[in-house]
């Protein structure tokens, strides 16, 4: 298994301005070549102008003979051609999605992007048994919108809430997708903004299904030259969106455990390995936005405590929390505001448990929280405080939030889906009796009495 060089998947550049360049030259070259972004040559850094900046400026009426060194423009990292492609993680991981490639006198020689990476992960090797319904609850928002809504407020909101697409869609099937390149298209034939979002929006939209595995989504994504996939369920209805950027990381972490298996390619690369070793493992294992572990890797601590209570015949318990009313969260104040009671959330709960009770961000707004040594009234009582931590707690824009809770404890010989599902019905329980409450499956069995 071979990681190829920086200079052999970069896009070489063809479209660069200069720093002392206006604002209308940089538009006129992204709309004679169509391209969504340019990269700005500022003395020995390099800046890159989007398409969302563009919108800006039209929003802003700028004087297009304004120089570009006045504009607060991104900066780009660089990275040299001759290094390996493993040295990009750091950049991707972190949020960024361009970097530039530069030749050993420092010129620049391309750009390399979330495509050029995806296009050079061999889909062999990668996550063939784990499927995309897997990953939906984790990943990354998405904005989805009637088809009646109009284009220049659609247009606002991406530009303020940083959305690089948006799924058109009709009674909950995607019907039309609306993306940055679609927007140059806007803006280079001066399209009517008044009009209906699928008077612009490309359809059909293609999808995939949710059933599909990583390895068919990342051939799927070379394939069709995309930098998403949009993904249905059974019924055609829409189930969420993945980006390239979450399937390279579940790709690096997969391939971080197939290196095993390359005695030859690992003395190679052992020196770059010895320095990622730690990211592999935290991207493979933690939730992004809240730190917390995430379900792949409870379900990995699971097993162990799972043996550790066979073994020593002690109790264990397991708590499925869920924010109350967090869509409406997320509609009043925005998602980001929604990602914050997330993390705050997360600290709540770290705060309060003990150093081996194991707590995971199941996905959306779920927590899982499992407690070894814990019996279920001892389970009831923690649920019963975190949950008045929770009320007490203060957001900012926000002010109180509430949770509801479903607890089970373990039984010896059981799956862990079959706990998980127990506390399910305990949390359905608590959410139907008003809220902002604990149950057990105790709870259940007596209602159905």
């Amino acid at each position: 298994m071979k990681f190829p060089m920086i200079g052999d998947i970069a896009s070489k550049i063809t479209t660069v301005v200069n720093i002392d360049d206006s604002v209308g030259c940089a538009i006129e070259i992204m709309l004679k070549y169509e391209h969504r972004n340019v990269v700005v040559r500022d003395k020995s850094d390099y800046r890159l102008l989007s398409v969302m900046d563009v919108l800006s400026f039209q929003t802003k009426n700028l004087d297009l003979n304004t120089k570009l060194d006045v504009l607060q423009l991104s900066q780009i990292p660089v990275i040299k051609k001759h290094k390996n492609v493993l040295d990009t993680l750091e950049f991707l991981n972190s949020g960024i999605d361009y970097i530039c490639v530069l030749n050993s006198d420092n010129s620049l020689y391309g750009i390399v992007s979330h495509t050029d990476i995806t296009s050079n992960i061999d889909p062999d090797t990668l996550m063939d048994n784990y499927r995309l319904q897997d990953f939906l609850k984790l990943n990354r928002r998405m904005k989805w919108v009637n088809k009646d809504d109009k284009t220049s407020e659609l247009l606002t909101e991406m530009r303020s809430s940083s959305f690089d697409n948006v799924i058109i869609v009709e009674n909950l099937k995607p019907i039309g997708i609306l993306t940055t390149k679609d927007v140059m298209r806007l803006i280079k034939y001066k399209k009517n903004l008044n009009l209906p979002v699928s008077c612009h929006m490309s359809s059909p939209v293609e999808t995939i299904n949710k059933n599909s595995s990583i390895k068919q989504a990342l051939s799927y994504i070379k394939q069709k030259h995309y930098k998403r996939v949009v993904v249905t369920d059974d019924e055609g209805l829409l189930a969420g969106v993945i980006t390239q950027k979450e399937l390279i990381s579940l790709s690096y972490s997969k391939w971080a455990i197939l290196m095993k298996d390359y005695q030859e390619e690992l003395r190679e690369l052992n020196s770059i390995l010895e320095n990622k070793n730690k990211e592999y493992e935290a991207m493979a294992s933690t939730d992004s936005l809240t730190g917390l572990y995430n379900r792949y890797k409870f379900s990995e601590l699971y097993l162990s405590s799972y043996t550790a209570m066979l073994q020593r015949n002690n109790k264990m318990s397991l708590i499925l929390l869920d924010i109350d009313f967090f869509k409406k969260v997320n509609d009043t104040y925005g998602h980001n505001i929604g990602d914050i009671v997330l993390i705050q959330i997360a600290k709540v709960l770290l705060k309060n448990l003990r150093n081996i009770d194991i707590v995971c961000r199941w996905g959306g707004e779920e927590f899982v929280v499992l407690l070894p040594t814990s019996t279920l009234e001892n389970a009831y009582d923690l649920g019963e405080k975190l949950r008045k931590y929770i009320v007490e707690l203060e957001i900012d824009m926000v002010g109180h939030v509430s949770a509801s809770f479903g607890i089970t404890e373990i039984i010896a010989g059981e799956m862990m889906e079959d706990a998980i599902e127990r506390a399910d019905q305990a949390l359905y329980l608590a959410k139907n009796s008003g809220r902002n409450c604990v149950k057990t499956d105790k709870d259940c069995r007596i209602e159905i009495f």
